[in-house]
């Protein structure tokens, strides 16, 4: 009985109507990237003081330039250079107080300034932006500057118990009915953070966009591949996460046009609300179809592609079957992924490198919006570098291999985050450049992961294995912002070095794992177990059995 894969060799592994769905579904990869990594510019932190009563007052009687009011009445930076106390403390002086002069204000009260009291912000502060972001309206700085981390995680938080749950459903209800749930509840919560009157609900609605946004991305992914021919399954996931790159780019120029952070959320959620069309252009995957036992409805569908891409279907493909033959059913259990010693070291390796990944990209996107340099071109070079890597991936899978190209692109990523701790802060194009060359060693490694996941266990525990790894992902973008925000304020480059060590650390696990490269995906424990024996061993096994069952009984 044919397959869904010998059909699509007749009607058109990816013709008309793959290309059609793969641009339509690559869109929602695209849509994905403002709840990524927005936060680089809804939570952009501009340099900000506190906000002292009767300064402005002063500042305009006496005429002073910006320079000079920050010089007299606003503290310098603390010990060993730490801005902490110019941004969260304040002079405990009466501004309004007639006695003070034009000419060193603060001369009359103390023979030294830094001997003057110093005060917690209480009437806010002035921040040095002409736009504003959630940092700005909120005031999450100095002592609530935790806040600012804890938005970012409570949306990784949203992915990690979405992907979970929404998976369930998209197995169990179908692919289509949960992409439209999610396209629905993710535009409608977007637009509810554009609205929020406070910090709680915009937290609480942030938390329900995570919920679904990483889920629909992940039920787009699974729709293009269950769409296309075997031999485009890869290539066509490939590019749909090279979509997300296009996303990054177009991110960059709307909030460069748009500064304040209610409009840019606007902007970047109101085009999800055009993916609930999709009910009307993107058909059920009929491979799903088939495993619920809907042959007719799957029919129909193949039919509808075939006439798409202008192929008749010939009468002997009209009955289906399912992809894989069915044999001994296996219950997956999570002891399964640790029970046996080599399955054991790829679980653990590779719970690593998606911890990695995500840790990396996220906190060279974060680190780089407190770089103080012109944050929308750093985010649009640095986006540009994705390219190319996937470009080389897609070049060296099938070449070279995938695990040397994958610890090579770990070990660079964090031998750029090194190099960057060294580099001065006038080189500024040398920062740039190195920059960009370690977002681009981990997005290869972010991609390679996804990649060799699935090819290192057994069939009926691949998709746990996936899930349980990946999962690692989401945890790994929880404490990413506490680690990137927080380590700033012991050491400006602090988290590059923590990232340093964990890319290296990553690029010499990889190693550990076999080439999967040319070998066909094991089907039991024991053929995952034996992927780094030479084949030869086997094949000289089989030959010894059939020399003795070959040999004449006494």
């Amino acid at each position: 009985m044919p397959t869904v894969d010998d059909i699509l060799e007749h009607i058109g592994e990816f013709n008309f109507f793959q290309k059609q769905t793969f641009l339509l579904l690559a869109l929602i990869s695209a849509a994905f990237t403002p709840i990524y990594v927005g936060i680089v510019f809804l939570g952009f932190t501009p340099d900000h003081r506190c906000r002292s009563p009767g300064v402005a007052e002063l500042s305009r009687r006496c005429g002073w330039s910006l320079a000079e009011e920050l010089n007299y009445t606003v503290p310098g930076p603390g010990p060993e250079g730490q801005a902490f106390p110019r941004r969260c403390r304040r002079y405990e002086v009466d501004w309004n107080q007639s006695a003070l002069g034009c000419v060193d204000p603060l001369a009359g009260l103390a023979a030294n300034s830094s001997l003057l009291p110093l005060g917690p912000c209480r009437h806010g502060w002035v921040y040095d932006t002409p736009g504003s972001s959630i940092v700005t309206e909120f005031n999450l700085v100095c002592t609530n500057s935790w806040m600012l981390d804890l938005f970012q995680s409570a949306v990784n938080v949203g992915f990690f118990i979405g992907s979970v749950g929404i998976g369930y459903i998209a197995d169990r209800f179908g692919r289509k009915l949960c992409l439209l749930i999610t396209i629905l509840i993710n535009a409608s919560s977007g637009v509810l953070v554009a609205i929020s009157p406070t910090y709680t609900w915009m937290l609480i609605f942030r938390l329900i966009q995570g919920l679904v946004s990483k889920a629909g991305w992940l039920i787009g992914y699974i729709l293009i591949t269950e769409f296309v021919g075997l031999s485009y399954r890869r290539t066509v996931g490939i590019f749909y996460q090279v979509a997300f790159t296009v996303g990054l780019l177009v991110l960059a120029g709307v909030a460069y046009a748009l500064p304040h952070w209610r409009w840019l959320q606007f902007t970047v959620t109101l085009p999800n609300f055009c993916f609930l069309l999709y009910y009307w252009c993107v058909p059920e995957s009929p491979r799903w179809l088939i495993s619920q036992n809907k042959d007719a409805k799957a029919m129909k569908i193949i039919k509808h592609i075939a006439k798409k891409n202008g192929k008749s279907l010939p009468a002997s493909l009209q009955s289906l079957g399912p992809d894989e033959e069915v044999g001994e059913k296996l219950n997956p259990s999570f002891l399964d992924l640790v029970r046996t010693p080599q399955i054991r070291k790829h679980t653990l390796i590779l719970m690593y490198n998606w911890f990695t990944s995500s840790v990396l990209y996220q906190g060279l996107i974060m680190h780089m919006g407190l770089a103080g340099s012109n944050i929308y071109l750093d985010f649009l070079y640095s986006a540009l570098v994705e390219f190319p890597a996937a470009f080389i991936i897609l070049v060296t899978i099938d070449r070279v291999g995938r695990r040397h190209p994958w610890a090579a692109s770990n070990t660079v990523a964090g031998a750029a985050c090194l190099a960057w701790v060294f580099i001065p802060e006038d080189l500024h194009w040398l920062r740039v450049t190195v920059a960009c060359l370690g977002r681009m060693g981990i997005t290869m490694a972010y991609e390679m992961v996804c990649l060799v996941n699935a090819e290192l266990y057994p069939t009926f525990i691949r998709n746990l294995g996936v899930l349980v790894c990946s999962s690692m992902c989401d945890i790994g973008g929880i404490i990413t912002p506490f680690l990137v925000y927080r380590l700033t304020n012991i050491w400006h480059e602090l988290p590059l070095v923590v990232f340093a060590v964990v890319g290296l650390i990553a690029g010499g696990l990889v190693l550990l794992l076999p080439e999967t490269k040319g070998k066909t995906l094991p089907e039991t424990i024991e053929e995952a177990e034996n992927m780094q024996r030479p084949r030869k061993n086997k094949e000289k096994m089989i030959y010894l059995q059939v020399e003795k069952l070959d040999t004449p009984p006494n």
